[in-house]
């Protein structure tokens, strides 16, 4: 089975190889901000032409929006735009015109309806200071070094790793894996190569395949598996909050840039800068390494894994929550399951977001009309139970695996109601309980079923 992985690697640059990794990724800047002026200014001569009602067979011709075409414009414009373009690999001007064509499809697709989610505004220029220096390779030596503690890449030479390659460098020795790409990124204030690979893996299959498991994610407790384990919430950014404060109060004390005026920076307004970099990225860091470590972990273990298809982004706009939200990371962990999943022979089914999984008793299948978010236990009026909310979500949302066929292939067709109605009448279909498909919604399991599912599950 051959999958398209990414293997990242810190790196220890130089004064002088820094300099030349800024000097790349300000040519694709360059490049970037040049084609999308190009852009903009026909664009907007065509829309000043059509308001004058001048033809369309009249018009100034368009550009086009691929790389191919941007890539033509830009090797007949380069020598008057930035002469000193052979001081830079042809592929740092490759990744600003390869970003902007991308941006460019994506705001067509989104404006036109092709691409779905929320819109995509138009692409905007790039600034030496906000942007994030970035420069992708894709021809030329890319190797990974023999010693493992070294990476060679075009026109930037060997560099050091701050860290063994030693994964990477066994799967290339091995026959195992081809290197596609290699983009070096600043974040956080330290340099990173990313390397795209295709990887031949073998076939995987779960410890357990036959297990299901139900994952209510929260800000109490990070996740609740239907198995009665609550993982803990970090709150990695709580943690960091007072430290991150302070260090942010004393870059405000600093002499910083100002636009208006042209004023640069201190060096000590730079230093604290830098400061404040790393502390953000050693939260994300903690945050994505504490993900990563769950999400392998249910991937590995079960061979049915089911969560919540939740409104993230709706989370986000209350103000109360946004934080805790952001800080939890529910979207990362649903993305994370979903290709670890597939690539360790499991699945993974998204309940609908409609599904009452914390009103629905997990014991007889009564709902509740309400439940606010305040009451932390579920008290069934109909049996009794008395369950923790998020364990009952999750035991419910592990009831759903039964509404799905083994091999996969989606949920068990509903028998028909059509036999008793009237010809020529509406045809009352029973709705699909479980996961929705594409405009249909969920509704859940007949009283008493959602326990016996989850007792055949365990």
């Amino acid at each position: 089975m051959k999958a398209i992985q990414a293997y990242r690697f810190a790196l220890d640059l130089t004064p002088l190889q820094e300099r030349v990794v800024l000097a790349h990724a300000g040519a694709a800047r360059v490049a970037y901000n040049w084609g999308l002026a190009r852009v903009k200014a026909v664009m907007d001569q065509r829309a000043a032409e059509r308001s004058y009602g001048t033809p369309d067979e009249l018009l100034t011709p368009a550009l086009g929006w691929n790389l191919a075409a941007l890539r033509k414009a830009w090797n007949a414009a380069k020598s008057d735009v930035a002469p000193w373009w052979a001081e830079c690999s042809k592929e740092a001007f490759n990744t600003g015109l390869d970003n902007l064509a991308r941006g460019l499809k994506n705001w067509s697709d989104s404006r036109t309806g092709k691409r779905a989610g929320r819109r995509v505004g138009f692409p905007r220029f790039k600034s030496r200071r906000r942007a994030t220096p970035s420069v992708r390779f894709t021809t030329g030596a890319i190797r990974v070094g023999a010693d493992r503690k070294h990476v060679v890449l075009p026109r930037l030479g060997r560099l050091k790793t701050h860290e063994s390659t030693r994964k990477l460098a066994r799967r290339l020795e091995a026959g195992t894996a081809r290197i596609l790409s290699a983009t070096v990124r600043r974040d956080g204030g330290r340099w990173h190569v990313a390397f795209c690979v295709e990887v031949e893996r073998a076939e995987r299959i779960p410890t357990r395949p036959q297990a299901v498991v139900g994952v209510d994610v929260g800000i109490t407790h990070l996740a609740v598996l239907s198995t009665g384990e609550m993982v803990p919430n970090p709150r990695h950014l709580d943690e960091a909050a007072q430290r991150m404060r302070r260090l942010a109060r004393q870059m405000s004390r600093r002499v910083g840039p100002d636009r208006r005026t042209g004023l640069r920076p201190s060096n000590r307004w730079e230093r604290a800068r830098q400061q404040v970099a790393r502390a953000h990225a050693r939260v994300a860091n903690l945050r994505r390494d504490g993900l990563h470590k769950l999400t392998t972990r249910l991937a590995g273990e079960y061979g049915t894994i089911v969560v919540e298809d939740l409104n993230v982004a709706g989370m986000l706009r209350n103000r109360r929550l946004a934080r805790q939200v952001a800080d939890a990371g529910f979207g990362e962990i649903r993305r994370q399951v979903a290709y670890k999943a597939e690539r360790n022979g499991g699945r993974r089914i998204v309940a609908d977001r409609w599904y009452p999984s914390s009103k629905t008793c997990s014991d007889c299948g009564a709902v509740k009309a309400k439940l606010p978010l305040r009451v932390r236990t579920y008290i069934c009026d109909s049996c009794g139970l008395a369950l923790d909310r998020d364990l009952n979500a999750a035991r419910n949302l592990a009831a759903i695996a039964r509404e799905v066929t083994t091999a996969g292939s989606g949920p068990v067709a509903g028998r028909g109601a059509d036999r008793k109605t009237r010809p020529g009448g509406p045809v009352a279909m029973k709705r699909q309980p479980g996961p929705a498909q594409a405009d249909k919604t969920g509704t859940v399991p007949p009283q008493g079923g959602t326990c016996r599912s989850v007792a055949r599950a365990h």
